[in-house]
């Protein structure tokens, strides 16, 4: 699957992209997912499964401190700690994960993050912390 571009950004996360999760926006200290629901992200209950949701919660929270312009360095992270709230369910349509920078230091940053479904309601909320990292890409 190949790697999906946004404001000049190019997503290469082969797990979101396997789950169908989507960058629809990315800026300093912001950043927005979206998914389309289908029956591979529901549980038993038919509702969109909690770790889907989770997921779309840490790729939110852990963008959101790492936007860099499309020339510059692309930068990592690994999930030091996130704490998730689930509020409500959605079984359709679409949800979007909005990911806000709280705060940073050198090397940790702190962020929050909402899950919305289409009437704007919120599914879930998340706060993290973030360790940067460097990764040496694969050959």
């Amino acid at each position: 699957m190949s790697a999906t571009e946004n404001d000049g950004h190019m997503m290469d996360n082969p797990f979101l992209q396997g789950l169908g999760i989507r960058l629809a926006h990315w800026e300093l200290k912001e950043c927005r997912f979206i998914l389309d629901i289908d029956a591979r992200h529901l549980n038993r209950q038919r509702n969109l499964q909690g770790g889907v949701v989770a997921t779309l919660l840490d790729a939110a929270c852990g963008y959101a401190g790492l936007y860099s312009a499309p020339s510059e360095t692309e930068q990592h992270a690994a999930t030091i700690a996130l704490t998730i709230s689930y509020i409500g369910k959605v079984r359709e349509g679409r949800v979007e994960a909005i990911g806000k920078l709280m705060g940073k230091g050198r090397k940790i940053y702190f962020s929050s993050a909402e899950l919305r479904n289409e009437d704007g309601e919120v599914i879930a909320t998340a706060q993290g912390s973030f360790k940067r990292a460097t990764y040496a890409a694969e050959a």
